[in-house]
């Protein structure tokens, strides 16, 4: 049994460690936002897996080591915080007036233009997370009685989606403050936001977990008003 669970890890390491090192190759030559490793990885990986005939339960036994280091690289997202916490203080009265709204008008255009296009109530439930990070995602999918593997397309699509026309949208705008990109950043494009944001100066990126962090937060919180608006 050890021997067994060993080898699955090591197969499952060594597939995905192969096909990531491949998507940051492509992504690099190319440097296209479609191409980023997080999208591209996995839908190699899938095709990989199909072809080889491999059963995605066992790959996906192999992968807790990810699991572990995925947390260990959240957590890490906490240093840029504390390093940045007097303008973080200072600009917090924008910062949380500007996530409150941004949080509830995406939150009322999903439901408002679901509703319009009659969506079943159990794909409304799956889109209103659609913005927030994909842990607490599938955690308010479950609540309101969604579909875990929608919301993680819904979720997906919509970070690619920020992240290859979001810094093209502030550009457009003409928007150079640092607060206001990060945030926007963070709050739509989750992960991927922040790590662009990083791009931008460390305050940026700190701007950005805020976003990212607050967003899941507050729609966490407001679960049973959300439920009202679903059901």
């Amino acid at each position: 049994m050890l021997m067994s669970y060993v080898g699955h890890t090591m197969f499952s390491v060594f597939i995905t460690w192969i096909v990531y090192l491949l998507s940051l190759k492509l992504f690099k030559k190319y440097n296209k936002p479609w191409l980023n490793p997080l999208y591209s990885s996995t839908t190699l990986l899938v095709l990989l897996l199909f072809f080889l005939h491999v059963d995605f339960e066992m790959y996906s036994s192999g992968t807790s080591l990810f699991s572990l280091l995925q947390g260990t690289a959240v957590v890490s997202m906490a240093v840029p915080l504390y390093t940045q916490w007097p303008f973080l203080k200072k600009h917090f009265q924008k910062i949380f007036v500007s996530i409150t709204f941004g949080s509830f008008l995406g939150i009322a255009f999903v439901w408002l233009s679901a509703k319009a296009l009659e969506f079943k109530t159990e794909i409304i439930a799956s889109l209103i997370p659609k913005s927030v990070t994909l842990p607490v995602a599938l955690s308010v999918t479950e609540t309101l009685g969604g579909i875990p593997s929608l919301t993680i397309l819904f979720v997906l699509t919509s970070a690619l989606i920020s992240l290859i026309f979001g810094p093209r949208c502030l550009e457009w705008l003409n928007i150079k403050s640092k607060l206001a990109k990060g945030l926007a950043m963070g709050a739509n494009a989750q992960a991927l936001g922040v790590g662009k944001s990083f791009q931008w100066g460390e305050e940026a990126g700190a701007i950005g977990s805020v976003g990212m962090t607050m967003s899941a937060a507050l729609i966490s919180f407001f679960i049973p008003i959300l439920s009202m608006m679903v059901w």
